[in-house]
């Protein structure tokens, strides 16, 4: 299988630029958009201190008709912020109304000052782990049998009807790097399996860790796809590249010329990623995901 590439929404504007130019600026990037980029995917937040922020169910549902060339992912759903069964509804709905497009990615949640914000409970993370492994319990329930029945330490459910619904469920891709229990629900649970901002050694070393579990389990570990979030920072002279984020010096960027970004691209590939959703630096500017475009992507030998 060659290695595909996605197109991350912006979630905010950046600056205190209003509404509109953040959602100007993001269907500029998908009206853009070519093989071999074949998905966009919607980060599931509701606030960023006090920047304008997409909402991903709407985002995510807007743009799948605007643009039906692509598939379209959340990178990753909360599974606190909705009920199971009103997550597992809505997605068999987005992924019936789409022609069977939709990648429903879902984590356990992090964003401690959203769920306050909100109104959300945050229990600890074992509590929030075990809570995404009902959730995709029910989903998949849902997706299966209507109507559905379900009895869980965290969630049930009592006759829920799920229906439109497509021949073929949306495949579920789990976030997340937790060694002992994220990666151990993704090995029993995710057919897509997605972390990011890291170096291949590290993402390398979480892959091991997945396919101990899948071993623990008995599942095959290539039925499990493997997707990696990235940060492009790109140019033609070596020296002018922003190789470190200046607001997030901590996240892991892929950067450099077009050859060294197209050389460790080609890493990830051979290690066997599948799937790569990007993020440009210099977003709103389209220059680096043109330059990706005309002079990364002919050396890719992955694709």
């Amino acid at each position: 299988m060659a290695l595909e590439f996605g197109w991350v929404l912006q979630p905010t504007s950046r600056t205190r630029d209003n509404t509109t130019t953040m959602l100007e600026d993001n269907r500029r990037f998908l009206a853009a958009l070519r093989p071999p980029f074949t998905t966009f995917w919607v980060e599931d937040h509701f606030q960023w201190d006090d920047l304008p922020t997409l909402e991903a169910w709407t985002a995510m549902s807007y743009h799948a008709a605007e643009f039906p060339t692509l598939r379209v992912g959340s990178l990753t759903l909360g599974q606190s912020y909705r009920n199971p069964a009103l997550t597992a509804k809505a997605a068999a709905m987005l992924h019936a109304h789409s022609g069977g497009r939709l990648i429903l990615g879902i984590g356990a949640g992090w964003k401690e000052d959203e769920y306050r914000a909100y109104g959300y409970p945050y229990p600890g993370p074992g509590t929030r782990i075990a809570q995404l492994r009902e959730t995709v319990e029910i989903m998949r329930l849902m997706w299966r049998e209507s109507p559905a029945s379900y009895q869980g330490e965290h969630y049930r459910i009592d006759g829920a009807y799920c229906s439109p619904r497509h021949p073929t469920p949306p495949p579920v891709l789990i976030g997340g790097g937790g060694e002992k229990k994220t990666l151990r629900v993704a090995a029993e649970l995710a057919d897509w399996w997605n972390i990011g901002f890291a170096p291949l050694e590290a993402y390398g070393a979480k892959v091991a860790i997945l396919h101990r579990h899948c071993a623990d389990v008995g599942r095959n570990p290539d039925d499990i796809l493997l997707s990696y979030y990235a940060h492009i920072a790109i140019g033609r002279d070596a020296a002018t590249v922003e190789r470190i984020d200046p607001v997030r010096p901590n996240i892991y960027r892929i950067a450099g010329t077009p050859e060294e970004v197209a050389a460790e691209i080609d890493r990830f590939g051979a290690f066997g990623v599948r799937h790569m959703m990007l993020k440009f630096a210099d977003f709103p500017s389209m220059d680096q995901y043109q330059l990706f475009v005309d002079e990364v992507v002919p050396r890719l030998r992955s694709i």
